[in-house]
């Protein structure tokens, strides 16, 4: 019987001490990406007025685990999960040589990148959609890769190649530029016109937009999703 105690408790100990140190991991890696994305916005903004200036960017901490890019009509909203997730054995990346080759590299961190209108956030309306442009998962390593869609169009190795993926404040602004692109080229849908012929009074009276274009949202990539 105590030889299975220690087991449990031995178990327990091993996975918990990984779990805590991969929430400190990425817990620095959100914290650089939030000083990256500052600062890009702040290069942004100062070669956009030079040419319009008109045209606003901006950075907004939030708390913790949340901070945001607004650009235009975008609103790009960075959060990271305060858990720390593992994925079933057929996943993908469960099946590298690398992740079975230690057990704490079955964990990560994961901070996740959505696309949302800003107007949603302005006019707090509850039932506009964000998208995820793109899903950071990071290890025990401090190594990470990029789970997420085509219109993130990052370098294949980034996206497939935890092994060699190390986070640094590089690969971490060339993230961040690459959800700005998506977001940028994620278009604004309108409704058919049969959708908004008719409308009730309550929909007048719940709604400062009666037309609700929405976003035209992203394809994932086949090869990241089972």
């Amino acid at each position: 019987m105590e030889d299975k105690l220690d087991d449990i408790v031995n178990g327990l100990h091993q996975k918990s001490k990984t779990k805590q140190a991969i929430y400190r991991y990425t817990k620095e890696t959100f914290d650089r990406l939030k000083v990256i994305s500052q600062k890009l916005v702040e290069e942004l903004t100062e070669r956009i007025t030079k040419q319009d200036a008109e045209i606003l960017i901006e950075y907004r901490n939030i708390g913790e685990h949340e901070f945001q890019i607004k650009f235009s009509g975008d609103l790009l909203v960075f959060v990271m999960h305060s858990n720390i997730i593992t994925f079933p054995e057929d996943y993908e990346i469960m099946r590298s040589e690398y992740v079975e080759e230690d057990f704490r590299r079955r964990f990560f961190g994961h901070i996740m990148a959505y696309n949302f209108m800003a107007d949603t956030i302005k006019y707090n309306r509850l039932d506009d959609p964000g998208y995820l442009v793109g899903r950071m998962l990071v290890n025990i390593e401090k190594h990470f890769c990029i789970e997420g869609v085509k219109q993130l169009d990052l370098p294949k190795e980034k996206i497939t190649n935890i092994q060699g993926n190390i986070v640094n404040d590089k690969n971490l602004r060339l993230i961040v530029e690459s959800a700005m692109i998506a977001s940028v080229n994620n278009d604004l849908m309108g409704q058919d016109v049969s959708d908004i012929e008719r409308i009730t009074l309550k929909q007048k009276l719940e709604n400062s937009q009666l037309s609700k274009p929405r976003k035209l949202g992203f394809q994932i990539s086949p090869e990241l999703t089972h």
